[in-house]
């Protein structure tokens, strides 16, 4: 839970600063993969690790796997559908049989057509996801951002000695 938490008070700093753009769209592109893909599967594990070896923005991914989670069922028939698309081609089959009888491979359950219509479709969704991710930000950084830095609240809460010695601290330690 802590984990969580610090994870969306870092997005919020991220959402509210001038960097980040891309980190947070690529977290929201990898919370869409693993909000379509199985809770527990390898295709989760390796969309994990890949969280922690690039620079992805951690809290943008959870956040919108909780998201894409609950609506990945939504998309089960189009999942299903492309899946077994996919899984019937008889081009594939040998490279199917050839994947089943690999150690690991068969953890993935690519033979399962909704697992395989989601792994695709959220593949090929990705790049959109990122595209509009990063669009959303930088919109919300030039509208709400800069809407809040006008009001006399901001203003007031920036000349208390707390925000003062907040500043100097976040810029000391980070």
């Amino acid at each position: 839970m802590t984990l969580l938490l610090k994870q969306l008070f870092a997005l919020f700093r991220l959402l509210n600063s001038d960097t980040g753009t891309n980190q947070i769209a690529a977290g929201f592109a990898c919370g869409l993969i693993l909000g379509f893909a199985p809770a527990f599967s390898l295709q989760t594990l390796l969309v994990v690790i890949c969280l922690f070896f690039f620079r992805v923005q951690i809290g943008a991914a959870l956040l919108s796997a909780f998201f894409f989670t609950f609506v990945a069922w939504t998309f089960d028939p189009l999942h299903h559908a492309v899946g077994t698309v996919i899984l019937e081609s008889q081009a594939l089959q040998p490279l199917f049989t050839a994947m089943y009888n690999m150690p690991l491979v068969p953890l993935t359950r690519f033979y399962n057509s909704i697992t395989m219509g989601a792994a695709v479709v959220s593949i090929a969704l990705a790049p959109f996801m990122f595209l509009l991710g990063r669009g959303l930000v930088l919109r919300y950084r030039m509208t709400v951002v800069a809407r809040l830095q006008q009001t006399r609240v901001w203003k007031l809460w920036t000349g208390t000695t707390f925000y003062k010695w907040y500043a100097t601290y976040d810029k000391l330690y980070g």
